[in-house]
């Protein structure tokens, strides 16, 4: 498919207006969200980066569902996105607010080189992405300092919080970005967050739609109120094998 960079602009601009999200949005901005999406359709066969390669879906399905996080971020917030993969939320949400730095964080070396090679060619300099497993990082040199960590569709709310919830600061948050099966993952976590010093904070429903579609699913955001106890992150296997 031939990328067609004005019906791109015209139409990034159209779902960002309908989603009243506009207000992210600027000239270098978008020329930079053009650029990402050059990079990204070209270096998708390498690196396995996304099944959805039809720019309108792009907008919709990554960049205006990132653009639903980037508009509740805290100004000038230090973010951690675990299982960062192909740099979603991660690359948006930079360009988006240059305000935030954001660190990627992914078990995968091939993905994190292509978001460090994304953003270096974006010249975004609040990025930086590590190829490490989330709860080495939380039971070392990152944790409890981060003021919001993210997670899209990383793995089941049970597991994901103790991925997660170490990595961030007392009074921060953790925002997921789940599916369908929110509210069930969700009852089935709930005591973990409270194990790992968090409390739910809310659950945001995010409907976006473009001219022909509509996508909708939750934020669910944890609110960190206590320190997490040494004992956690536990190491994947006991993680995965028996969640808390």
């Amino acid at each position: 498919m031939r990328f067609d960079k004005k019906h791109f602009i015209s139409e990034l601009s159209y779902v960002f207006e309908k989603n009243r999200l506009s207000h992210l949005l600027s000239d270098d901005k978008i020329e930079k969200l053009v650029s990402l999406t050059e990079i990204m359709l070209e270096e998708n066969e390498k690196y396995n980066l996304t099944a959805i390669t039809d720019p309108d879906k792009i907008i919709l399905h990554h960049y205006a569902d990132c653009a639903s996080l980037a508009a509740i971020l805290p100004g000038e917030a230090k973010i951690a996105d675990v299982g960062c993969g192909a740099g979603f939320p991660t690359l948006p949400v930079a360009i988006l607010r240059p305000d935030v730095n954001i660190t990627g964080i992914d078990s995968t070396a091939k993905r994190i080189n292509y978001v460090n090679m994304a953003a270096s060619a974006l010249g975004l300099a609040n990025v930086v992405a590590v190829a490490a497993r989330a709860e080495e990082l939380g039971k070392g040199e990152m944790r409890e300092c981060f003021d919001i960590v993210t997670a899209r569709a990383v793995a089941a709310m049970k597991i994901l919080v103790e991925l997660s919830l170490p990595l961030v600061k007392v009074d921060g948050k953790m925002i997921a970005m789940k599916g369908k099966s929110a509210e069930v993952e969700l009852d089935e976590a709930l005591r973990a967050i409270r194990l790992l010093g968090g409390k739910l904070g809310s659950i945001e429903q995010i409907t976006l739609s473009s001219a022909n579609e509509e996508l909708s699913h939750p934020l669910i955001v944890v609110e960190k109120v206590a320190k997490t106890p040494v004992a956690y992150p536990r190491a994947f296997s006991q993680i995965s094998k028996k969640p808390l």
